[in-house]
């Protein structure tokens, strides 16, 4: 039997909760594919080709301005993303129904913040480290950093105007 990790498990619960259909059974014929670079985040739970209407999802790139697009953080390039500047940064796995639904609404939110602020994504099952070391323990998680520290946190499903709102407020 595969050992789930903490964030597995209230995830799996979050997902009971909410009755989305997917849970981290360990499964990996019923897993969506990981994203790869230049392909589209899916959103409802439902896997794609890369598509033109949502944001674009580009490897990190932590020392360019912000673009709109939905950044994919790895370890390094987290720490080089929020080391300046405002960024939002969405706590994710492939396997969660709650994160495919916080996926368009990031996408919605780097649109609109694109001339203040970063936005980026870390899927927690690839970079255990860094969601270690900010204590997530459920996800999604949504944090704003300003110039490498946390301003603010949401935990669970959280809409395009309250992210707006703290970006802004970090400004």
């Amino acid at each position: 039997m595969k050992k789930l990790s903490t964030i597995a498990v209230l995830c799996f619960a979050a997902a009971i909760v909410c009755g989305c259909p997917e849970t981290p059974s360990g499964d990996q014929s019923a897993q969506p594919e990981p994203v790869t670079s230049g392909q589209s985040v899916p959103s409802a739970g439902v896997a794609s080709a890369p598509s033109t209407d949502t944001a674009p999802v580009t490897p990190a790139a932590p020392e360019s301005a912000p673009t709109g697009e939905v950044t994919v953080l790895d370890e390094a390039g987290f720490y080089a993303a929020v080391a300046e500047g405002v960024v939002l940064v969405d706590f994710w796995a492939t396997w969660c129904g709650p994160c495919r639904t916080q996926a368009p609404i990031v996408e919605e939110v780097a649109q609109e913040v694109k001339d203040i602020a970063k936005v980026a994504k870390l899927d927690v099952d690839e970079v255990p480290a860094v969601a270690k070391k900010f204590k997530i323990r459920a996800i999604p998680t949504l944090i704003v950093f300003k110039d490498g520290k946390p301003s603010k946190q949401f935990v669970g499903v959280t809409q395009a105007e309250d992210l707006i709102a703290a970006i802004k407020d970090a400004q």
